[in-house]
């Protein structure tokens, strides 16, 4: 495989009636997402004609935002999904630095589209999805693609408050969708509870293990996370069997007391991450639904989403450290003192992250890229790169990263 786009294809032909994505009010089959995507993608090409051209995606908690980001890349070109309910001198930042020969939006979005207009090339999603689709111009573009082009790039504020660019590349994200899928045992038998915002990291994982094992998405209301039992109610309407949640969100429904009396009842496995987990709320969960996997993710958005995983297997008191883990599939961590020297077992020590899964830095910005991707201490010897996280964490007498 040399693209993400192969996982859509390849679903859908297994499973073409099948819904892919859902909302409150909408749905679309992987054959619809396919075709609508082509039919976008078309236009796109002819909007943007060169390959790894990144397209703005102003978006939404429905469908259109993963049919925008297919068409993208359906084109040969990446996708930067951007809240459209940020700050308006942040997002004209981010625009200007993108410099993006298109912005897509939705419904949702046309009062702030009509005010952007003048500035930036706005167009709406809806009408180009029946644009006729050009099969010859898309496999022109599809072929010059390579693992390592730039997939999509998320924008964070960084430590400074000034927005910055990571470019993450196919490989990396094919990287975590192989081995996500066979940690989390995830198959087309899977509904996913969608929470992460789709221009959050932790979405990438809803994305695509719904193109990859050819699950349903549910994409979760937002405003069901301010009424955990309508919340609860809601995943058992739907039959959700897997989350993919920010910890915060994992942490808000144990605090709010609702699973002592209002359980997912079809839920088979949790995943967490974004910030350390709190024993006690797992432990919150784990009494209401003891036969539920619950897994403990940590990486940062620079290596791919994930990087290291914990998936929990014994009890823990309610102030014990959960560990982060060890290295997800074809990544490897290592901890590394002021003086970029490994420390011994059991002392603290810089999370530092080598693999596959390492974005190719920060958007226009190779000053803040060569600081935070530097040449591995490790292996002067040939060209290793190594991200350096900030994050401080030990290694325990269990062999398992732990923070401190």
């Amino acid at each position: 495989m040399r693209n993400v786009v192969e996982y859509l294809e390849a679903t859908a032909r297994r499973l073409p009636d099948k819904v892919a994505f859902a909302d409150e009010h909408s749905a679309v089959t992987f054959r619809e997402l396919e075709d609508k995507a082509r039919r976008l993608g078309t236009w796109l090409a002819r909007r943007a004609p060169e390959n790894r051209t990144p397209i703005a995606v102003l978006v939404e908690r429905g469908v259109r935002s993963p049919i925008a980001f297919m068409a993208a890349l359906m084109c040969g070109c990446c996708y930067v999904p951007l809240d459209g309910q940020m700050p308006r001198k942040r997002l004209e930042a981010i625009l200007d630095q993108l410099e993006a020969p298109v912005i897509l939006y939705g419904e949702g979005d046309e009062k702030l589209a009509a005010q952007l207009r003048d500035r930036y090339p706005l167009e709406p999603i809806t009408p180009h999805l029946t644009e006729p689709e050009d099969p010859a111009l898309l496999a022109q573009r599809r072929a010059s693609v390579l693992d390592m082009d730039p997939v999509y790039i998320i924008f964070t504020s960084g430590s400074t408050g000034v927005p910055k660019g990571i470019v993450c590349h196919h490989r990396g994200v094919m990287d975590l969708a192989e081995w996500l899928a066979e940690a989390g045992e995830f198959t087309e038998m899977d509904v996913l509870g969608n929470q992460a915002p789709f221009y959050f990291d932790g979405s990438v994982k809803d994305l695509y293990m719904t193109l990859k094992c050819g699950a349903t998405c549910e994409i979760l209301p937002k405003k069901l996370f301010l009424f955990p039992k309508l919340l609860v109610d809601y995943l058992n309407q739907k039959k959700v069997t897997a989350l993919q949640w920010a910890t915060s969100a994992f942490h808000l429904v144990a605090a709010s007391g609702v699973l002592a009396e209002h359980r997912p009842e079809n839920l088979r496995t949790v995943l967490a991450g974004g910030e350390a987990m709190l024993a006690r709320d797992l432990n919150i969960w784990r009494a209401a639904l003891p036969e539920v996997a619950y897994i403990n993710l940590y990486g940062p958005t620079e290596t791919t989403v994930d990087a290291a995983w914990y998936k929990v297997d014994r009890e823990f008191a309610d102030y014990e450290p959960i560990p982060i883990g060890s290295a997800c599939a074809n990544k490897e961590l290592f901890l590394l003192d002021e003086q970029l020297r490994p420390v011994p077992q059991g002392s603290p020590g810089e999370i530092c992250i080598r693999g596959s899964g390492l974005a190719h830095g920060y958007f226009r910005d190779p000053e803040k890229t060569a600081a935070a991707f530097i040449q591995s201490p490790l292996t002067p010897h040939y060209p290793d790169r190594i991200y350096r996280t900030g994050d401080i964490a030990l290694l325990n007498e269990e062999g398992l990263l732990v923070f401190q």
